[in-house]
């Protein structure tokens, strides 16, 4: 994983925990937008994908080594 993947991580982790306790979440998308655009062009396509469509939670799995697509669901 990537200094800048391990970031966006940290972030996601971040806006998770901040959305639960119904915080102030604006900043961290800001900051999610711009490591976002910082990641190289030949960055995980999939990741590109959940990252440029704000599908945050599935970005997250993916970065955690869980495929977003089957989700946690142990059914």
């Amino acid at each position: 994983m990537t200094e800048t993947e391990s970031a966006i991580l940290e972030q996601l982790r971040n806006l998770d925990a901040t959305a639960a306790r119904r915080g102030d979440v604006l900043s961290i998308l800001t900051e999610l937008t711009r490591l976002t655009r910082s990641l190289p062009p030949d960055a995980d396509p999939d990741l590109l994908h959940y990252l440029n469509r704000r599908s945050y939670e599935k970005a997250r799995l993916f970065l955690e080594g869980i495929d977003p697509e089957t989700g946690t669901c142990r059914h």
